[in-house]
Order: structure tokens, then C-alpha cells, then sequence
């Protein structure tokens, strides 16, 4: 189901403007800008609705901020492996401290792309055809033989892209046999485990999924325009780089299936509070999962708030409530 204006949450009351609320953004990885970006917003969105918010880089300072003067609840907004592989939320959870999202085992599986799509083809859930390859196993088999046999496995064209990793670093579509070594390459800049999986044309719709208390629910499907065709980093975070259409251009039908696949996916994951699920609508309207995030930005052009915007909720309510939620855990 989606969810609708009418099912807005209530506006924050004086039990949770009394809440301490911490958002971490920033951390080491690749995508640190973009973090901050997303940490900023989330900030303002909460202190808009009357919470008592400050923003916290992941660094040394952290643990004893955390002992000193430990917040109700934690929000991560950082992107890549510090928010996302697991360990961060392992470390809360050994101070005690709640946050908005999944646990530590849901991130670590929903973070590495080859081991969420095989939980996702057990349980029945389209996704493209894939390989995992680690950059040790691709020099020791020798690299020639081992690309003709991935072409001649899952046919052209090809999607490659880092086993973990996120905002499209690393990422590239491979329309023909000699371009695939040069994507490899740039692939294992940024991971040791290169995805290498069918390329399916259609498109593009990411959905956000969020419980406000009733259960998990579909927010609208953005759909997804890169004007070069692929939704890299720069398509993403680069203004005009990608056009956005909320609720994306599906038929009724065709939308009602996308919802409940990613909600599917969320529940398959064994995710909590929020996520953002990638799928691509093929011509015949059936949608294949490509990845599910579990800290999804959250910056001015980010698809979480644009679909928040497109079901007639404000962003910074439904923020707050999944605040709420996680510091009465």
C-alpha cells in the first residue's frame, strides 16, 4: 500500500521536542560530501518541527560524546561503508543508544550487493542475473578468459559496479566486450569485489519505503530520467544532470506491482523504519530489484524527499516520527 496525506503522523507533541536528537553525517568514505549535504537537511527538517537536533561527524570524538551525554536517539545520515556495512550501528548498539533504521546484520546483508540479491532471488523477488568477482580471483584466472566467459554467460550489455558501495561511484553500463576491461578497472577503484549483472533497459524508478507505525508502506516510485543515460554520481548530485517525474509515469497496475515488490525486498532484507529500493520497470512492466539502501540521502535532490513530497507528507514530520519510534525503543 502507499501512503497518502491523510495518513500523515501527527505533529510532534512535547514528548518528542523534548527528545535529544543526534545526526551523524560526514565519515571517510567516498561519499563524504554527499553525507554532509544529507546530515544538514535532515538537521533542519527536524529542528523545524520543534526537535532539539545537533549534526556529529563519525570520528574519535564520537564514543565519548556518546558516554558524556548520550542523545535519545541517533539519525545516520552517512553514506557508504561508515553507514551502511553494519558497524557503526553495531558500535550504538554496545552504548545503548537507539537509532532510526535497521539493525547491524539487516545493513551488513542489504550492503553487500551479491549477498541481498541472492536473499532477494530465494524469495522469489526479479533481479538481474549476476556474478561477483574479486579482483584477487580475476588476476589469478587470468582476466581475458574470464571476461569472455561473463560476456558469454550473461550476453551484452552489462551493468558493473562495486560489490559495496553507493551514489553510483564505480558504476558503468558496458554495451559492448571491449569496453568491459576498462569498466572492470574502474570498478575496482573504489571496491575488491566487482558485480558484473545483466543489463536490463527500462525504466528506472527508485521507492522509499517507511513505517510510521502502521507497518511498512510504499511512498510514490520516482522515476528516474538521466539525460546520459546512466544514473552515476554526477547524474545524481549535479544540478540538471537528471530529470525526476513523482509519481513516476507507470500504469496504475504497473505501479501498484512496483510497490509491493520493494516492499517485498524491505521485508526480505528484514529491514526497519526506512529504506530506498532501486528496481528498473522492463518493457513488460515487470520490476527487477537492483539494490536496496538502508541510509538513503537525503539532500535537495535525493529520491526519499522527493517521494515524502509526492504522497503529500512533509519531510521533516515523517523524520521526526521515525525518531520518535526508534527513541521508545
Amino acid at each position: 500500500m502507499g501512503v497518502t496525506a491523510a495518513e500523515e503522523p501527527a505533529v510532534s507533541g512535547p514528548e518528542t521536542t523534548d527528545l535529544h536528537v543526534l545526526v551523524l553525517a560526514g565519515g571517510l568514505s567516498y561519499e563524504r560530501d554527499v553525507s554532509l549535504r544529507s546530515g544538514r537537511r535532515v538537521l533542519d527538517a527536524l529542528r523545524a518541527v520543534g526537535m532539539q537536533a545537533e549534526l556529529r561527524d563519525a570520528d574519535v570524538a564520537l564514543l565519548p560524546a556518546l558516554t558524556a551525554d548520550p542523545p535519545d536517539a541517533v539519525v545516520i545520515a552517512l553514506h557508504g561503508a561508515t553507514g551502511e556495512d553494519g558497524s557503526l550501528r553495531g558500535v550504538l548498539d554496545l552504548c545503548g543508544v537507539p537509532y532510526v533504521g535497521c539493525d547491524a546484520r539487516a545493513s551488513r546483508l542489504a550492503w553487500d550487493k551479491p549477498s541481498a540479491k541472492a536473499v532477494l532471488r530465494e524469495a522469489g523477488i526479479a533481479t538481474p542475473d549476476w556474478v561477483a568477482l574479486p579482483h584477487d580471483r580475476f588476476s589469478e584466472l587470468g582476466a581475458v578468459a574470464v571476461l569472455d566467459r561473463i560476456v558469454e554467460r550473461l550476453g551484452l550489455p552489462l551493468m558493473v559496479k562495486p560489490a559495496q558501495g553507493g551514489s553510483g561511484l564505480g558504476a558503468a553500463v558496458v554495451r559492448d566486450a571491449a569496453s568491459l576491461p576498462a569498466a572492470m578497472v574502474g570498478c575496482f577503484a573504489y571496491d575488491s569485489t566487482a558485480l558484473v549483472e545483466r543489463y536490463v533497459p527500462g525504466m528506472d524508478v527508485a521507492v522509499s519505503v517507511v513505517d510510521l507505525g502502521d507497518g511498512p508502506q510504499a511512498l510514490p516510485a520516482v522515476e528516474i530520467v538521466p539525460r546520459n543515460g546512466v544514473y552515476d554520481y554526477a547524474a545524481r548530485y549535479t544540478a540538471g544532470r537528471t530529470t525526476w517525474h513523482t509519481p513516476a509515469r507507470l500504469e496504475p497496475a504497473v505501479a501498484e506491482s512496483v510497490a509491493q515488490v520493494a516492499l517485498a525486498a524491505h521485508t526480505a532484507l528484514g529491514l526497519r523504519d526506512l529504506s530506498r529500493v532501486d528496481l528498473i520497470v522492463d518493457s513488460t512492466g515487470q520490476p527487477h530489484v537492483l539494490e536496496v539502501n538502508v541510509s538513503p540521502g537525503m539532500t535537495e535532490t535525493s529520491l526519499l524527499p522527493l517521494a515524502v513530497q509526492a504522497a503529500g507528507l512533509d519531510f521533516g514530520r515523517v523524520i521526526g516520527d521515525l525518531v520518535a519510534r526508534a527513541a521508545a525503543r
